[in-house]
């Protein structure tokens, strides 16, 4: 069984998106990851860190936001951690409901659950856990 485990850490600048954008391609290549599975983890884990630097960090500088993976046969798990205080995950609006369906934003965490095969919300929601299966 192979098996490697990474990190990565970067101050909350939307700059910084390309360092993950560029961490997912050699994960990608490295591990040979299909199509759909390189496209589910793009948009979500992306998704995770812009709502880190953006809502979590608010954009400070001066907080980290920091990635981990383990990455196995199997699978794939990433945690994204910002500094922030978090928020109320279990009380976001259905961005698919009639009333919501104009809104320009909150579409964030329903395309995260609907992508990765599990995900869990931790310290009030600024730790979360995506996990893809490989196989």
């Amino acid at each position: 069984m192979t098996k490697s485990e990474k990190l990565l850490i970067f101050p909350s600048e939307l700059e910084n998106i390309t360092r993950v954008e560029k961490l997912i391609d050699d994960i990608s290549s490295s591990h040979n990851l299909s199509a759909e599975i390189y496209g589910k983890i793009s948009v979500a884990i992306i998704e995770a860190v812009n709502n880190a630097i953006l809502h979590g960090n608010q954009l400070d500088i001066s907080k980290k936001v920091k990635i981990e993976y383990d990455i196995d046969d199997e699978a794939i798990s990433f945690l994204i951690e910002d500094e922030g205080k978090g928020f109320d995950f279990a009380s976001i609006p259905d961005p698919t409901l009639p009333e919501n369906l104009e809104k320009t934003h909150g579409r964030g965490i329903f395309l995260m659950n609907h992508l990765a095969d599990d995900i869990e919300f931790n310290e009030n929601g600024a730790l979360v856990e995506m996990k893809f299966r490989l196989v």
